[in-house]
């Protein structure tokens, strides 16, 4: 079953296996191989939860989406930036609207 804290599991269950035998931990495997690899993964995912949106189905594009969070979160784990951090950026931006928001960024 899934709820708020599935991210929370999943961000400490990457923080432990980050350091982990590459052998035997896909997380310790891809951060061995560098920042680079890890960007070069969450793009591929990202570009097959396109595909996936617009030429297969829900379960291909659930399990899609999931691959591409899982690597954002590989990311941002290796860059040290905590999952609570992009949180508290989505919490900044509700309810504002997104025109709005892209405005403030540009001019700031």
């Amino acid at each position: 079953m899934s709820s708020p804290d599935t991210l929370a599991r999943l961000e400490a269950t990457i923080a432990e296996r980050r350091s982990a035998d590459p052998d035997s931990s896909y997380v310790a495997k891809l951060n061995a191989r560098g920042l680079g690899k890890i960007a070069q993964k969450l793009g591929e995912e990202a570009t097959e939860t396109v595909i996936a949106a617009l030429t297969e189905d829900e379960k291909a594009l659930v399990g899609e989406a999931a691959d591409l969070l899982f690597h954002l979160m590989v990311l941002l784990g290796a860059k040290g930036v905590p999952l609570a951090d992009v949180m508290a950026e989505l919490d900044r931006r509700e309810g504002v609207s997104g025109i709005a928001e892209k405005a403030a960024r540009k001019s700031s």
